[in-house]
């Protein structure tokens, strides 16, 4: 069994991958750009841009940030990039949206990117490969030992429910209501390897995990494990996965900042020699369903004894306040208080059904909503 060395970084760190929409500036259709946009972007040599990415689709690209020791920093590095794509994009009417799923366009009419490792993965997944047309969003939180890494992880599935609800985004699929908060978070765990982590107690369990999915060909690398939380050895993180595509900078900063206070929260449990609280596995599960159902309406699992409480009651009443002094030390005390911003709001599935009815049930009039929140950087909820 071969060791899975994890590189520690810089304790509470934070970075970001933010995988964003192509759409069409007139119909809000997506457009297959993605490879034309990476072009006009790459180096003298073609070297591609540090901070734009290319993805599965070609209707997508994926912007990430730097190891940043703010969600502040981070959010400025992400403004940036997406600054640099506006000279490239706007003449190619093109627009940015992000959301978990868009609202009608047919999965069937998109191309993949010309790339082996994409094309194996279609090959192996087939149906429910091609039907990735999803969003997400992705947060590193650094950790300093390795030792720390599960139990936090173990310890942020407690809070899954929470996070699912309030990015939650994906309430249409292929022109319809789903009648579901986050479609996205059901679909993709149709994935191998993808959904709930294992939740191993040591790391030589995961080690034995790893080395198995490699001897029977389910994976070629550690990277093909797509949990929801999981541990990302070579960047030493703690790599967050749950979140639907969140639509505007200001949610995603109070998002990131709820994450990243989190982690550091039950690192200093850890330091105190205190137990990190855990889950039963059938209990995640049922939060996991339940918050992409009903999103903010979900009634949360809170613990091993079965004790339930609204997600919004328990944000605001106990993780909140909770984590007020830990984002006073890591500087993101007002990203942090956006989260109750979401709350009332509504999340992004609660205000894309409200410009739906107010439209008739128009699910163009939805894109050019998560369009404008996007340029905005901010919800725009009964301005639309």
């Amino acid at each position: 069994m071969d060791e899975i060395r994890f590189a520690p970084s810089r304790r509470s760190t934070v970075g970001i991958e933010w995988e964003l929409a192509l759409v069409d500036s007139d119909s809000g259709d997506l457009r297959q750009v993605a490879q034309t946009v990476l072009d006009a972007l790459a180096g003298p040599q073609g070297q591609e841009h540090p901070h734009i990415k290319q993805e599965l689709l070609l209707n997508t690209v994926e912007v990430v940030t730097g190891v940043c020791d703010t969600v502040g920093e981070a959010a400025t590095d992400l403004g940036q990039s997406i600054e640099s794509l506006r000279p490239i994009l706007d003449p190619l009417r093109v627009e940015l949206m992000c959301a978990g799923t868009h609202p009608f366009a047919r999965w069937t009419q998109q191309k993949v990117t010309d790339k082996q490792r994409y094309a194996t993965l279609i090959d192996r997944t087939q149906w429910w490969g091609r039907q990735m047309l999803i969003y997400g969003v992705h947060i590193h939180v650094g950790i300093e030992e390795r030792d720390k890494v599960l139990p936090i992880s173990r310890a942020l599935m407690t809070h899954y429910g929470h996070l699912q609800a309030l990015s939650a985004s994906s309430p249409f699929w292929g022109g319809q209501d789903t009648g579901y908060a986050s479609n996205r978070a059901l679909m993709f765990q149709q994935l191998p390897t993808a959904g709930l982590p294992f939740q191993f107690d040591t790391w030589p369990e995961l080690e034995r995990y790893v080395a198995d999915m490699l001897k029977t060909g389910v994976i070629d690398v550690f990277d093909e494990i797509r949990w929801d939380i999981r541990p990302s050895p070579k960047f030493g993180t703690i790599e967050v996965r749950v979140c639907d595509g969140i639509p505007t900078m200001a949610e995603l900063a109070s998002i990131a900042a709820l994450t990243q206070c989190l982690v550091e929260y039950y690192s200093r449990e850890l330091d105190a020699g205190r137990v990190t609280p855990a889950l039963p596995s059938w209990f995640t599960q049922e939060n996991k369903w339940r918050a992409a159902r009903y999103g903010m309406d979900t009634i949360l699992i809170l613990d091993a004894e079965g004790e339930e409480d609204l997600v919004a009651t328990d944000l605001s009443e106990r993780v909140l306040p909770m984590l007020e002094p830990i984002a006073a030390d890591l500087g993101c005390p007002g990203e942090l208080a956006g989260v109750r911003d979401i709350m009332d709001i509504g999340a992004s599935y609660q205000r894309q059904r409200a410009v739906a009815a107010r439209h008739g049930g128009a699910l163009d009039a939805v894109v050019r909503s998560l369009v404008a929140e996007m340029r905005a950087g901010r919800p725009l909820e009964g301005e639309l």
